[in-house]
């Protein structure tokens, strides 16, 4: 039987895809070219915005028709839809997309082998008990693909701080820490199989906290973690380790410290500002100040030189004034970042900020949203200018889209370049020369060649 997937939103999410096929694999299911080939397809949806849940409807309209075609040719077609979307809409997204066969929350995934099971034995898709639809968040090993050379490894999940305008509290829970010594012997597994980098993920990666259970006693915070993480990945092939999303609340100078002490953590973080108003930071609920953010900012780069930054940076909160957005621009003139996830404002059903007044108009934000845009190009541009001559390690990736006999590679920084090479070096490092820079992305030279 065959199988296809697609995956939307955050890198949490394409973590739990690779568990999920996991699962469908080991059962020996293969993957199909596309839905249309599928006896199950599986939507692995967002909710953080409303345009990511708008892109899900859109793709089920789609599955809706290649359903009734299939029904009329007697190939049936499962149609499975999971993550935050999923968990925020629950069974009303079956009632408003009858196609839907069943809905899984962010946590549900010990009921997709029952699914599975059914398909199989060409039954209906059973449906979730009231235990099912509310179970116990549980963490899944990574699935590696043969040649696989970055993993995603996720240590927490969910979210205690329920800033206003964000859902994901609601759609993925409280926060529950992952066993650090799970963690480890996953890290152990990925090294023994070849990869070269890890990636932790949590939704507020930085307040991991594990208190003393199983095999690992005592109280274990986000740097005695990140303490645990460099010893267990020192002597293997894993060289670089990063994680994902921090919140500047939460990340300690002992975090700093132990970053700064240990090579294998890249020299890229992304930390999310989302404003420069202090008026709206506290609207936000974000529970920092701009300067706070910038001294942080400060700090990070003074311990590691070198160190980019990225953000996210939200335009159109309700009742943000002219001032209040010209923060915004002071804020990036000060901070540099290497780049930014850039959008305005949408209202979410069930957060705080959804009743509040003085709401900006769709104009105005997208006016607003155009100036932030325009600003992070110059400051990429800029950055970026200043890195033209010099020699870096960097991790390949894959064949250039545009031109077969370039390679694609990244930095530790987080910068892309592309250079000659064969398709050998593929998921190994490699030392280059960034000796030219065509928009973002660099021309480089093999210092081996």
């Amino acid at each position: 039987m065959k199988y296809f997937f697609e995956t939307y939103g955050c890198q949490m999410n394409t973590a739990e895809s690779a568990a999920l096929e996991l699962v469908i694999r080991e059962r020996g299911w293969t993957e199909a070219a596309s839905g249309e080939d599928a006896d199950l397809a599986l939507l692995n949806t967002c909710a953080v915005r409303a345009t990511a849940e708008q892109r899900v409807m859109g793709r089920l309209a789609h599955y809706t028709a290649l359903k009734k075609k299939r029904l009329a040719e007697g190939r049936p077609l499962i149609l499975i839809v999971t993550g935050c979307m999923a968990e925020r809409l629950g069974e009303k997204l079956k009632g408003s997309v009858p196609a839907v066969d069943q809905v899984m929350g962010t946590a549900a995934r010990q009921t997709f082998p029952l699914i599975l099971e059914a398909v199989e034995q060409g039954r209906p898709v059973p449906a979730l008990t009231d235990n099912e639809t509310k179970p116990v968040f549980s963490f899944s090993s990574s699935h590696l693909e043969p040649g696989q050379f970055r993993s995603f490894i996720p240590i927490m999940n969910g979210c205690n701080n329920f800033c206003s305008y964000c859902i994901v509290p609601y759609v993925r829970g409280r926060e529950v820490s992952r066993d650090p010594a799970a963690i480890l012997k996953e890290i152990r597994l990925v090294a023994e199989k070849g990869v070269r980098e890890i990636t932790l993920l949590g939704q507020n990666v930085n307040s991991y906290h594990w208190q003393g259970a199983g095999d690992v006693p005592g109280a274990i915070d986000f740097p005695a973690l990140l303490e645990m993480v460099a010893a267990a990945v020192e002597n293997t092939p894993i060289r670089w380790v990063r994680f994902l999303s921090s919140h500047p609340k939460d990340l300690s100078q002992k975090a700093i410290r132990v970053m700064a002490e240990h090579r294998v953590f890249a020299r890229h973080i992304h930390l999310c500002v989302q404003h420069g108003s202090d008026r709206i930071l506290k609207a936000m609920n974000r529970r920092y100040t701009s300067a706070e953010y910038l001294e942080l900012a400060a700090t990070l780069r003074t311990a590691m030189p070198g160190l980019t930054l990225s953000t996210d940076i939200l335009v159109g909160f309700p009742g943000e004034t002219g001032e209040d957005f010209e923060a915004i621009i002071t804020l990036m003139e000060k901070a540099k970042f290497l780049y930014a996830y850039m959008y305005h404002y949408n209202p979410r059903e069930g957060t705080a900020a959804y009743d509040l007044p003085d709401r900006v108009s769709e104009a105005v934000k997208l006016e607003r949203l155009e100036r932030v845009i325009a600003l992070q190009q110059k400051h990429t541009g800029e950055l970026l200018k200043t890195r033209v001559g010099s020699r870096e390690m960097v991790l390949v990736e894959g064949i250039s889209r545009k031109n077969a006999d370039e390679l694609v590679c990244r930095t530790e920084r987080d910068e892309m370049a592309v250079f000659p090479g064969k398709a050998s070096l593929i998921g190994s490092f490699a030392e280059i020369t960034l000796s030219s820079l065509r928009g973002n992305t660099f021309r480089g030279k093999n210092l081996e060649d």
